[in-house]
């Protein structure tokens, strides 16, 4: 699933491609494409039609176009899921059996949200009191916000029992950071994913965050990480950031800091990967761990 990078990557090129732009009309082709739309097709196009496009916004995952005032604003949000992509096109009839809702132009374009595996969705929705997007508003501010807080967060997270991959993954107290991103930054911190918030303290949940935003920083330049053929960027690109991953994807191989083989693990419904001789289990979790690796 895209994370903050690529979702960012996304935003940059809708950005620059629909700036000035207004919507004349839309089409839904597929139903689940807004299944979150609680009026359903009618509803969607209804509200987005003739809106102009202020702005294209982001907080974590989620992408929003700012569609203006009038109404108390609204915004079209959207989730890439899986597989959901935005791609632009100077045609006004576009023939592609992935796309799932067309967004037809003042200028003649066309902005096409395509979606193979249809886990992704649209839905235009109101602003919340804090200026986001009613679906966004419970989402936590990501280490790029202008009003991010990582002392702030550093302490929630050291407040937790939970584990740290389980906290990061979470969204809740700081956003974007998915599986590919939080191993790159445990690994990095050399920490491993179980190891309670409250365990590392807040100076180890800091480097932690600080660990991210440096992984996902170097990620946004690279385009992001495309494990995926099925996540470019607007103008159909792939990133190229896989090749510098430390850990992700990479079981079995040597740790690029101290040679052991990188494991690869089950995480809830996700895998996770790590280096054990330089991440090792916390103390109350390593009769577990010496288990599982036993078997």
């Amino acid at each position: 699933m895209p994370e903050l990078p690529e979702v960012e990557t996304v935003r940059r090129g809708l950005a620059a491609a629909l700036d000035a732009a207004t919507i004349r009309t839309a089409r839904v082709r597929h139903r689940r494409a807004v299944r979150r739309q609680p009026g359903g097709t009618k509803e969607f196009t209804g509200l987005i039609s003739g809106r102009p496009i202020r702005a294209v916004r982001r907080r974590g995952k989620y992408l929003w176009l700012d569609l203006g005032p009038g109404d108390a604003g609204l915004a079209l949000v959207a989730h890439l899921g899986m597989s959901g992509q935005f791609r632009m096109s100077d045609k006004t009839r576009v023939v592609d059996r992935h796309a799932r809702v067309t967004l037809s132009l003042a200028d003649g374009r066309t902005c096409v949200f395509r979606d193979q595996r249809t886990f992704g969705w649209l839905l235009v929705a109101r602003y919340a009191a804090d200026g986001t997007p009613v679906p966004v508003a419970h989402v936590g501010r990501d280490p790029f916000d202008p009003r991010y807080d990582p002392a702030g967060v550093a302490q929630r997270l050291a407040g937790s029992a939970s584990g740290i991959k389980r906290l990061l993954l979470a969204q809740t107290m700081v956003s974007g950071i998915g599986n590919i991103y939080a191993d790159e930054s445990l690994w990095r911190a050399s920490v491993h994913p179980d190891t309670p918030g409250y365990a590392l303290g807040v100076a180890g949940c800091a480097a932690v965050l600080d660990q991210a935003r440096e992984v996902m920083g170097e990620a946004l330049e690279a385009g992001g990480t495309s494990f995926d053929p099925l996540y470019v960027a607007v103008n159909g690109e792939s990133g190229w950031f896989a090749r510098s991953l430390d850990v992700y994807g990479r079981a079995g191989q040597p740790c690029r800091r101290c040679g052991a083989a990188i494991v690869r693990e089950r995480f809830t419904n996700r895998s996770s990967h790590r280096c054990p001789a330089c991440q090792p289990p916390p103390l109350e979790a390593r009769g577990r761990d010496t288990a599982r690796t036993a078997s």
